[in-house]
């Protein structure tokens, strides 16, 4: 038996990596274990939500943000992005079409906009839930003082999806701006798992300056907090930033990593995001097949769709909502799963 298969084995066992053998893992070009791995782990999926693969329905409804993080296409600096807000009746309209379609959960996704005060999403969350009370409503709407996640929860968000970036301190100043910190978003995650929201934290995959050790900290950050979900994808640069010129993550390095979440956290809610479609055709497949049990078709109007540009090349711009809904349906299904639309709550 090779290093890398006892090591599976102890990660399957103990769900926990030194940071070593996460290196092995990583480097390996053993087949064989590689398959054992993603095998593994997608069976660990299938013992707790069956084939089952859960559809959330996306909501990017404002790219203006405040903050300047070097390898985001939205950033307060870049001049080349066409601003735009949806209107709260454009967002009712998004969730109606959604809910049409099948979405039980709604994901209000946005830069850090100023103008969505604590009023407005609270006003806007309150109004949500009350056309939609079967719905589950999540948030994407980045760092905030503990009583607006408060306020937001007690109008009815349920859950908040805030990606960490990174657990390593000086790896996190390489990638944002001076006034942001570290320690703010540590605070955050914390105070919205304290809060009672289902919490999702996450990191890009191949981010510049990354390191095996500085993956090997989020694993282990992960690891205490616990979140109910868990979002990664490949860094994919987008041209009018700082990191524009850098290379993108990878299909295989992600893939790797998901099956080791998927082993270390055997409950959580792993989306194959819209990246990992982004970076090859088959990416949201190759995903679940690997551990992921999310996906997140885009339900925003496809006027606005290109202009939330994260970063280049961003797949399904161009897609009505209904299409984005049916294709995925299809995608699932041709490899083996099916696509519910039940809220699809954590199962820990």
């Amino acid at each position: 038996m090779t290093g890398e298969f006892e090591i599976i084995e102890h990660l399957a066992a103990e769900r926990t990596l030194s940071a070593e053998e996460l290196s092995v893992l990583l480097k390996t070009e053993n087949a064989d274990a590689l398959e054992k791995l993603r095998s593994l782990a997608a069976e660990t999926a299938q013992r707790i939500y069956g084939n089952e693969v859960y559809i959330r329905g996306l909501i990017e409804f404002t790219n203006y943000c405040k903050n300047d993080c070097y390898y985001c296409g939205i950033r307060r600096s870049n001049g080349e992005a066409q601003r735009y807000r949806l209107t709260e009746e454009q967002i009712l309209e998004c969730c109606k079409e959604g809910y049409g379609l099948g979405f039980r959960t709604f994901v209000l996704q946005g830069g850090e906009d100023p103008y969505f005060t604590d009023a407005r999403i609270c006003g806007l969350v309150a109004a949500i839930k009350a056309k939609y009370p079967d719905c589950a409503l999540t948030l994407s709407i980045g760092e905030k003082p503990r009583e607006s996640y408060q306020a937001y929860f007690d109008a009815g968000a349920d859950r908040y999806l805030l990606r960490h970036e990174t657990a390593d301190e000086l790896h996190y100043g390489r990638l944002h701006p001076p006034e942001m910190s570290f320690s703010n978003r540590m605070r955050c995650l914390r105070d919205l798992k304290d809060i009672g929201y289902q919490t999702g934290c996450g990191f890009m995959v191949g981010s510049p300056y990354q390191t095996t050790e500085t993956l090997h900290a989020d694993l282990m950050f992960i690891k205490e907090l616990k979140p109910e979900m868990v979002g990664i994808g490949p860094f994919i640069p987008q041209k009018d930033t700082p990191f524009g010129e850098k290379a993108a993550g990878t299909l295989e390095m992600t893939l790797r990593l998901l099956s080791i979440i998927r082993l270390m956290h055997p409950h959580v809610l792993l989306p194959a995001t819209t990246a990992l479609g982004t970076i090859h055709p088959k990416g949201r497949e190759r995903g679940i097949l690997a551990g992921a049990n999310v996906v997140m078709p885009n339900l925003s109007p496809v006027n606005v769709r290109e202009k939330y540009k994260l970063y280049d090349n961003k797949i399904c711009t161009g897609d009505e909502a209904a299409e984005c809904r049916f294709c995925m349906q299809r995608r699932m299904e041709s490899i083996g799963y099916q696509v519910v639309t039940a809220r699809g709550d954590y199962k820990g």
